[in-house]
């Protein structure tokens, strides 16, 4: 099959829905895609993985990927780091 021949993607209505949850969520938790001073996502206590850049937060509020630059009203500091 040529490259021409394939359909052109489009979003299907759970990738409409699961973006409108996600902007939500952004709004609710003051989730963002910066650090807030010396706090961001990688020396939080929810962090999964601390030394990835990309990594599963586990606050029961978002329970999301979340970059390790990014921040939200939840952080807490994590004794091990």
């Amino acid at each position: 099959m040529a490259e021409d021949d394939l359909p052109k993607p489009e979003p299907k209505e759970i990738d409409s829905r699961l973006a409108m949850e996600l902007q939500h969520l952004c709004e609710d938790a003051l989730l963002r895609g910066f650090p807030s001073g010396s706090e961001r996502c990688d020396n939080c206590l929810y962090y999964l993985n601390p030394d990835d850049k990309l990594a599963y937060c586990w606050h029961p509020k978002l329970r999301i990927l979340v970059g390790a630059d990014w921040w939200c009203q939840w952080w807490e500091t994590n004794e091990e780091s």
